[in-house]
């Protein structure tokens, strides 16, 4: 990278400073009763290594915590709003017919775990574990995974692993090392969840940093079990801030007996390219250039893992980091196809290699008809050795 191109990843940085001091947003947590107008909720179990705060429209600061804490939250989502989106309040606290507000907070002991697997078994019996990425508050850790859940019409029961981040870019080497801090909690919750006899399927997702947790969690678990659960079926890592070399490694210590992996990259992720500058010029797993041969080849030689190239993708957020959340095809893909197991393959792809939209659900892919290739392609590899 030039000192031009690194000057202006630094400029861009220093606007999302300024954009986030501007955009500071009052602690919404509280619950409020629910209004007259019908609302859809999300009933999620919360699991943080977070420091707890009496403050009860906050619940839980960035700062770490002495132990594990468990809360049941209920989200509830305004019925008119654009998927992919989050209506924040703009006063606490809140109106539901308009805002993501909580309806109910109840902290949970360890003991009230595996009751509440079984009071939250669906149809699937599958359980969705979340863990967010840097730079997210833990209101924005709740509300998100509740829009995800709720746009992408999940049949799971919903797990959020909150970890400690302060909510400010400036502090990237505090949420590294809060990553680190949480990693045997997170093994902790996959291995409660995968035990539970209500509990036929677990699917780990997490988005950027919270990825090198996931990882490390599911590494830990295979040195010390000999290997991962079979119950844990898939994990899928969203724009991941992992050095390439690192998850190669952490990959061959999971061992061949792994979940199947499914992997959002895109060239055009501007987070990740300050991240990559920040951390020694090594490219990060969310970013790699699959038309590179030496990614491909070693793609290749990768068993049980396909990648979904958004790199063309326009819609979703300023930084192209989050598409897996915000952009409304890609949030439909993840409910149809991702969470719901039945996956993603070559066989869901067009003539051209792109992703063709009865692959995302019956039609509803904005502004396309049933069968026809997404506005915005997306483009799907798949590994075929044995790594």
């Amino acid at each position: 990278m030039n000192a031009r191109s690194a000057a202006r990843l630094v400029a861009s940085l220093l606007l999302a400073v300024t954009l986030a001091a501007c955009a500071s947003r009052p602690p919404p947590l509280a619950p409020v009763a629910a209004g007259p107008v019908k609302t859809e909720t999300v009933d999620m179990l919360v699991a943080t290594t977070r420091q707890p705060t009496a403050d009860k429209g906050v619940l839980f600061t960035g700062e770490r915590g002495s132990t594990l804490s468990f809360t049941n939250v209920v989200v509830s989502i305004p019925p008119t709003r654009e998927a992919g989106s989050v209506q924040w309040p703009r006063s606490v606290p809140g109106d539901p017919a308009h805002d993501f507000v909580t309806t109910a907070v109840e902290p949970l002991k360890d003991g009230q775990l595996r009751p509440w697997f079984k009071q939250h078994e669906t149809k699937s019996r599958r359980v969705l574990i979340f863990v967010h990425g840097f730079n997210t508050p833990f209101d924005a850790s709740v509300f998100r995974f509740a829009q995800i859940v709720h746009d992408a019409n999940a049949n799971v029961a919903p797990v959020l692993f909150s970890w400690p981040s302060r909510g400010s870019l400036l502090d990237y080497n505090y949420d590294r090392e809060s990553a680190n801090f949480s990693r045997s909690d997170l093994a902790r919750v996959i291995e409660t969840a995968a035990n539970s006899p209500d509990v036929s399927d677990v699917i780990v997702m997490a988005h950027s940093m919270g990825s090198w947790v996931a990882m490390e969690a599911l590494r830990q678990i295979a040195l010390q079990r000999g290997r991962i659960s079979p119950k844990v079926s898939d994990v899928i890592l969203a724009s991941p801030d992992l050095d390439i070399d690192v998850f190669r490694k952490q990959l061959l210590e999971i061992g061949p007996k792994r979940p199947h992996f499914t992997i959002f990259v895109s060239t055009n992720d501007r987070a990740l390219r300050i991240s990559r500058l920040i951390s020694g010029s090594v490219t990060r797993v969310g970013a790699v250039d699959l038309s590179d041969e030496q990614y491909l080849a070693q793609l290749k030689n990768a068993s049980g893992i396909t990648v979904l190239d958004l790199s063309d993708l326009r819609n979703g957020d300023r930084l192209n980091h989050s598409q897996f959340a915000t952009s409304p095809e890609v949030v439909q893909l993840l409910g149809s196809q991702l969470i719901d197991g039945s996956g993603v393959s070559r066989s869901d792809m067009d003539g051209s290699g792109q992703l063709a939209a009865t692959a995302v659900g019956t039609g509803q892919v904005l502004g396309s008809a049933a069968g026809a290739v997404l506005s915005a392609p997306i483009r799907i590899f798949e590994g075929t050795g044995r790594y």
